[in-house]
């Protein structure tokens, strides 16, 4: 099998690029990439010494703006560190929810306690659907990141309507009848008797 491609372009960066750099920055990517993307939408060019000089001036812009936004980011972070938070949801006796709790909800909640956190900053590897207690992080920069914690409530409450229900493992309502069973059993009752032979004993037989 032949040994896959390694060859990358280098091409100058016309403006910010996410996860890849700045106006002004000289960057390598794959040709796939470039040709595909970067090239076509005029996003990079192949880098010249006259035009890396005259992209100076708003990369400085760019890297003050990252600045700036670096510095409001770790504010939030700073207020977010343990912070606890309520989300009410429906959901049934069990505290299944009727949906689930995503990104996005978590998101909200978080913009209207007045902190700007993007959905894309919130690591949630998978939705929340069940109520609870749950620690989520949230993460602006490899260094930059928090510790929140989302609690679920029901919309009701599921202590009174669910105080003498059980489930099984399988999540299945176990009736009363099945739950009296064992504790009959294991408390030792009495034997039931075994019943009583019906055969009559065979006569002796007189010797002659």
């Amino acid at each position: 099998m032949p040994a896959k491609s390694t060859r990358t372009i280098t091409l100058l960066l016309n403006q910010n690029v996410e996860s890849l750099g700045i106006v002004g920055d000289v960057v390598t990517v794959k040709p796939g990439y470039a040709r595909n993307f970067l090239l076509p939408l005029g996003i990079a060019e192949a880098p010249t010494d006259e035009r890396v000089e005259s992209l100076k001036a708003a990369r400085a812009e760019a890297l003050a703006e990252l600045e700036k936004v670096r510095g409001e980011r770790k504010q939030i972070i700073d207020a977010l560190e343990e912070m606890s938070i309520t989300l009410v949801r429906s959901c049934n006796d069990r505290g299944v929810l009727y949906g689930s709790v995503t990104q996005r909800d978590i998101s909200d909640g978080l913009i209207e306690l007045g902190h700007g956190v993007d959905e894309r900053a919130v690591r949630l590897a998978n939705p929340i659907r069940r109520v609870g207690d749950y620690p989520v992080v949230i993460q602006f920069d490899k260094d930059l990141r928090a510790q929140v914690h989302i609690v679920v409530e029901a919309d009701r409450s599921l202590s009174e309507e669910s105080e003498e229900m059980e489930f099984d493992n399988e999540g299945e309502l176990i009736e009363p009848s099945a739950r009296r069973a064992p504790e009959a059993d294991s408390e030792g009752g009495e034997e039931t008797p075994a019943e009583e032979s019906t055969t009559e004993p065979a006569a002796e037989t007189s010797e002659a």
